[in-house]
Formats: C-alpha cells, sequence, structure tokens
C-alpha cells in the first residue's frame, strides 16, 4: 500500500488534546521517558535498558521477516516464530500435487529434514542513530530532490564501508524519517539460510480465509516455524550449505503458559511497513478516490477469475494460492479503509485540524513562504487524474500475468548474456518457471484487465498498444493476446531472445512491453514535479505540526524498521455489543460445523476432533477454564507487523500478531484507541496444535515453555 508520496509521520493527529497514550510506533533506541513511565504504569515491568541495549535486550529476540514481515527468536537453537501468511509462499514453493504441505502441513523430524528457501532471510537489528545533522551539514535544504537522493545514497555508502570494516556480516541503511525532517542509520546483520521447520495444514493457518480476514471473532492458528542457520565456524552468517549448523543466539524470547486477562499488558515489537498518519486532508482524498477506489475495483475483476480456476484445479491452486492471498488482502483493507475514511468523517477532522495549525502559522509565522495549504490543494488537484492512471496502470500490468511480466522486463531487468566483444550474439533469455503460473488462468486475467482499463481510463491515459487493437484487431482485446501469446518469442520456451536484431521491435509481445514501460515512464515523469512539491508541502506540514505541539512525545510514521507499540489487552463494541477479549475452542468447531455454508471452514476431521476434546491440559487457561486460540489488544500495528511478538508485563511471549478488526483498516492515516484492536494467535494454541497434531516433542523440548 505503497504511495506516489511516502513515508508521513503523525503528530497529535486530529484532535487538540493531547496524544493518547497507548497510541505509537516508537523507535526503541531514543524511547521518551513519559513513554517508558505511561507503559510502567500498565504494567511493564521489565528494566528501561532491557528493552534496546545490551546483548540479552528483547529488541535482539525480533527479526526482519524476509522484508515483509516479522518473526522471533524463540529458542537457544534459532527457531523462529512467524505467521503461517508470512511463511506461505516457502511452503507452497516446496509443495506439489504429490507432497502438498499447503494442504497437509510439514514437520521435519530432523535438522536434516529441514527445508531450505531461495530468496528469504531475517534481519537482526544491531543499532540505529539519529544522523540528520550530518545531513543537513552536507547541504541537504538547498538541493533538488534528485541530487538529495543521490546524497543520502553516497552517504549510505560512506557509512555502510565504516561499520564493514569492523563486521563484514553487517550492512547499513538511511531511512527518512518524520516526513524527510529527520534522518536515521540503522545497521543490521542479515542471515540468509532459513529453512522451514513446522507448519499446520492451510485449513488451520489460514483458517476463515477471506471470509473471516480483518474480522472478529477469529480462530486462525496463523503461525509457521523457521530456523536459522549460521556458519559452524563463526556462528555468524553465511550461504546455504550443508555444513551449516543451526543458530546460538544469545538472547532469545521466553515462551509463557500463564496467559493474559483483560486489561493486561501489551506490547508488540516488530516492522510496521507504512502509515501515513500525517498526511494531509488533500492526500486522504486522493488516496481514497485514485488509489484504494482503483485497487477494489481492478483486484476484483482479477479476483474473480483466478478463484474460479483455483477451484477447478488443485495444481493451478498450489500455484496461485499465494498471489491470491497477497491480492485479496490489501483488496479487502482498501475496501475497509474507504469505509473508514467515510464513517469516522476523517477527510472533515483532517480539515478542521489544518485549520487550526493555519492560524497558529498565522499568529507565529513559522515557516511563513513555505507551508501554504492553498497551494497544496491546488498541487493535488493538479496530479488527481494522472494519481488515478497511474495506479490503474500499477493495478493492471505490474505482476498480473506472466506474459506482460516478461513483455516489460525485456526492456528492463533481464540479464543480457552473450559475449560482450560481439553485440550481434548477445541474447536474453527466460527461465523455465511454468511451475508458477497457468496458462489458461493468465490468458483470461489478461484479457479481462485490459479491457477493464479501457472502460476506466481516458484514451489519453492509455498506453500506445491500444490504437493497435483498434487499428489492426477491429478493436478485440481478445485477437490482440492471442496473437502475441501465438507468435511472440517470449512465450516459446527456451528461445534465445536477440535484441539487436531487426526482429526484435516487430515481435507483438515486445512492442507491447516497449508501450507498457515507455507509458510509465511518461506519467511518471509528468507526476514527478507536481509530486515533489506535494513532498515539500508535507514535509512542511509535518515540521509545523512538530513545533506547534513540542510538549508532546512524538512518533514517526511507520516505514519498516523497528517499532514498539504497547497497550492492554482487551475488546470493543462490535455492533453495540461486547465484543469479547477471546476465542475459545468451541467456537472454531462451531464454524467448522457450517462448512457446508462457507467453504472457508472447512478442515480436516483431526482437528476438529482435536479442538473437541474436553480437557486440553497444560493448554488450558487457568483463570478461564478454556483454551484460548486468539485474543485482542489495542496495540497499534499495519501491514509488516505480521508475525510481530506480543510481549506481556515481564518480555514474556504471549502471542504473535496477525491481523487487525475491521474497524482498524483506517488506522494507517488514524489511529482510534476505542476500534482499533490486534488480532494475536495465542502462543498456547500455537504449542497445542505443535503437540497434538504435530507430534513435534523435539521442538517443543527445545523452545522449553513455562
Amino acid at each position: 500500500m505503497k504511495r506516489i508520496s511516502q513515508i508521513i509521520f503523525f503528530v497529535c493527529m486530529l484532535m487538540p488534546s493531547a496524544m493518547k497514550a497507548d497510541e505509537g510506533m516508537w523507535t526503541l533506541y531514543n524511547l521518551p521517558q513519559a513513554v517508558f513511565e505511561q507503559m510502567q504504569a500498565e504494567g511493564f515491568e521489565v528494566p528501561y535498558n532491557d528493552l534496546y541495549y545490551g546483548e540479552h535486550a528483547i529488541k535482539n529476540a525480533v527479526v526482519n521477516f524476509s522484508g515483509y514481515c516479522t518473526g522471533v527468536v524463540v529458542s537457544p537453537d534459532g527457531l523462529v516464530f512467524t505467521n503461517h501468511h508470512c511463511g506461505f509462499e516457502a511452503i507452497r514453493s516446496h509443495s506439489t500435487v504429490e507432497h502438498d504441505y499447503m494442504l497437509n502441513g510439514f514437520y521435519a523430524k530432523t535438522y536434516a529434514e529441514e527445508l531450505p528457501n531461495k530468496n528469504m532471510f531475517v534481519s537482526f537489528m544491531i543499532d540505529q542513530n539519529d544522523i540528520t545533522d550530518r545531513v543537513m551539514k552536507l547541504g541537504y535544504e538547498e538541493k533538488s530532490n534528485d541530487e538529495r537522493a543521490i546524497m543520502i545514497d553516497s552517504l549510505e555508502n560512506v557509512l555502510s564501508k565504516e561499520v564493514k570494516a569492523n563486521d563484514s556480516t553487517l550492512r547499513l541503511e538511511i531511512k527518512p524519517f518524520y516526513e524527510g525532517n529527520r534522518f536515521y542509520a540503522t545497521t543490521y546483520r542479515d542471515f540468509t539460510d532459513l529453512r522451514l521447520v513446522f507448519t499446520i495444514p492451510k485449513s488451520m493457518g489460514k483458517f476463515g480465509g477471506e471470509t473471516d480476514n480483518w474480522m472478529w471473532p477469529r480462530q486462525t492458528c496463523d503461525f509457521s516455524v523457521f530456523r536459522i542457520y549460521a556458519d559452524p565456524k563463526t556462528n555468524g552468517p553465511a550461504a546455504y550449505s550443508e555444513d551449516n549448523v543451526p543458530y546460538h543466539p544469545k538472547h532469545w524470547a521466553p515462551v509463557s503458559m500463564q496467559g493474559y486477562k483483560e486489561g493486561d499488558f501489551s506490547m508488540t515489537i516488530g516492522y510496521p511497513g507504512s502509515t501515513e498518519r500525517y498526511l494531509s486532508s488533500y492526500g486522504i482524498r486522493e488516496m481514497r478516490d485514485a488509489e484504494n477506489t482503483t485497487r477494489v475495483q481492478v483486484r476484483g475483476v482479477k479476483q474473480d477469475i483466478m478463484i474460479r480456476h483455483m477451484r477447478a484445479s488443485e495444481a493451478v491452486r498450489i500455484k496461485y494460492d499465494s498471489k491470491y492471498a497477497q491480492s485479496s488482502n490489501y483488496w479487502k483493507n482498501s475496501m475497509g479503509m474507504n469505509k473508514c475514511i467515510d464513517s469516522i468523517g476523517i477527510i472533515q477532522q483532517k480539515q478542521a485540524y489544518e485549520k487550526r495549525l493555519r492560524h497558529w502559522q498565522d499568529t507565529t509565522g513559522y515557516l511563513k513562504g513555505k507551508l501554504d495549504f492553498d497551494l497544496m490543494g491546488r498541487l493535488y488537484a493538479k496530479r488527481f487524474d494522472q494519481t488515478r492512471a497511474f495506479y490503474y496502470w500499477f493495478e493492471t500490468f505490474r505482476r498480473t500475468n506472466e506474459f506482460t511480466t516478461r513483455a516489460m522486463r525485456v526492456h528492463s531487468g533481464l540479464e543480457v548474456k552473450g559475449p560482450a566483444d560481439k553485440p550481434k550474439k548477445q541474447y536474453m533469455q527466460f527461465d523455465d518457471n511454468s511451475s508458477e503460473w497457468d496458462y489458461a488462468l493468465d490468458r483470461e486475467v489478461m484479457i479481462a484487465l485490459l479491457k477493464n482499463y479501457a472502460e476506466n481510463v481516458p484514451a489519453e491515459n492509455q498506453p500506445s498498444f491500444y490504437k493497435d487493437i483498434s487499428k489492426n484487431f477491429g478493436g478485440s482485446v481478445e485477437r490482440y493476446v492471442d496473437n502475441m501469446l501465438k507468435k511472440s518469442v517470449l512465450f516459446k520456451p527456451g528461445k534465445r531472445i536477440y535484441f539487436n536484431k531487426k526482429s526484435y521491435f516487430k515481435d507483438p509481445g515486445v512492442k507491447y512491453g516497449l508501450s507498457l514501460v515507455e507509458f510509465l515512464a511518461d506519467i511518471q515523469e509528468r507526476i514527478g514535479t507536481v509530486s515533489d512539491s506535494i513532498s515539500e508541502q508535507e514535509k512542511y506540514l509535518c515540521a509545523a505540526k512538530l513545533r506547534m505541539e513540542e510538549d508532546l512525545p512524538h512518533y514517526s510514521d511507520a516505514n519498516f524498521t523497528m517499532r514498539l507499540s504497547y497497550g492492554q489487552v482487551g475488546g470493543f463494541l462490535l455492533g453495540g455489543q461486547p465484543s469479547g477479549y477471546y476465542t475459545t475452542a468451541p467456537s472454531i468447531v462451531a464454524k467448522m460445523n457450517r462448512a457446508g455454508e462457507v467453504i472457508e471452514y472447512e478442515a480436516e476431521p483431526i482437528m476438529k476432533e482435536l479442538l473437541s476434546a474436553k480437557d486440553f491440559g497444560p493448554y488450558t487457561d487457568q483463570t478461564t477454564g478454556e483454551m484460548q486460540l486468539c485474543f485482542l489488544t489495542n496495540n497499534d500495528i499495519t501491514g509488516g507487523n505480521s508475525g510481530s511478538p506480543m510481549f506481556d508485563g515481564k518480555g514474556r511471549l504471549i502471542g504473535l500478531a496477525f491481523d487487525g478488526n475491521w474497524d482498524s483498516l483506517s488506522s494507517d492515516i488514524n489511529f482510534d484507541k476505542r476500534l482499533a484492536r490486534c488480532i494475536g494467535v495465542d502462543i498456547r494454541y500455537v504449542l497445542f496444535m505443535m503437540d497434538r497434531w504435530g507430534h513435534a516433542d523435539r521442538l517443543l523440548k527445545e523452545i522449553n515453555a513455562q
């Protein structure tokens, strides 16, 4: 859910009153003392320094999981818990019709059976520092946006060399915070040998599917287990090798069997991806009408075709399960966010706040001649049509079907092979990835989306190939697509593509791809200048709020760096009635009994049998006398927090965050403590499934939950 202008900061956003105590995604190294004292008042018992500093700090057990989720180390041998949906692609990639780990689950009974994964990793955050003064001394404010980007990249290279000189396993990245008003440098250590150890069947890991997604009550057992492997000599990062051994961390999260009760302290630490709580009212309107509305419309068309093909073929389902889940997640999120924007009146509240801020600016003169609300409104209006067309392009053509992906890759991102001194013999070639896509599904999606784009975007914002459809194919998208699929070299298995031959630009697929990348470059150029000016105004807006409310602690918007959020266990009013703050085994059995009505409530008979037990032994909550499945807190989370550990006041692991509720879908721009909830899977539910279904004795012994 990225935008053209991003990394927006939230400061006591809408109301003139002080920030709600439990709101915020706080960086750990500079956690404000006032925030920590509030955490203590609510039941946090761990010393301040044990959050971030020292080798046994809580943050050392939390990892960036493959650049899109969060995980937590739970054993002295490098076991990592994350969500099932975070491990979903790894599980899918190892699955076949004969050995379908998505359908049947997987448990490696020995180290030798643990499955390696390409392009997966975990990152430990080692250090973080504010380097704003150093950036500003380099003349950042006086440079153009392009010059700024080059400068930050150069500084990142310099600082990276400095950290690598001391430890070659480290990397450093610089990111803007507070809408570019501050800059932090963060140092990481990456481990790239990450192996799948345990997963339950998809019926439980995704129980409820899209029916229950973003909803409460939930019973989804959303977890998977991986292990970090390391160099046997150094215990440090190493590329995959059979000689690697389990990583031995100096700190891991203690797993608790003690549970929680309503009102108990709860803390998440993770990698929230992106929030935009400082975004102006003009930006929120653009988000609603140009971005979210477009995403909902296009993905609805695509997903209807995908699910029909997936239900007709197990082989197709395996190929597209992960793709469908990724698409539908933010399709529903965008739908819910727009509903919340309107029902809560967020744009109107923002406008009221901006009116107050404008009055403060007029009174103090702060940023006079720089922050201009009227100019901001004109800039957004100027950009709107182009932005809407951009998102239609993005949702229609980016990673929606294999042929379109190939058509664009031959113009950017596909490796050129052959002798450098003989250009005529240089070529490009696609690897055989036929196991990842289906011809019939992709063809139908491609035709439907091309038609949909033409119906919703004016001709002046359509790629040039639409003229070819009109002129040479009688306006028939079907004929145009079938001609490309039949004649283009892009779909000839193993065919070399000699890009410097005359036939190259005559290929219909190559021409189609060129039309797409040229259109993208053109619309980005048209948007670019206006976007730079908008970004500058949003930056000034942030700076003004920081100054106007300088007596309050402030946190930056999420940008996929480690953050802490805190709050309490508890429910909310759902339809005017108390929601309850946890679910129990009988509630999932009741849903399983409705599988004839809702296919996403289907589960294996053994699951129903296990969850119908009269005695759940050590997994029974000592307060309620029930086995609790999922629970609610008011922790402040967003995408990227999936898999985030949920800690109690003693710093013990009690759950894994995996979703928010429907009423929280506007929280990326407006956090409402009354309504927004984090949904977590109870760690005892996780252990119960590992024990009673998986019989994973060696893992349970390793974890040593108490």
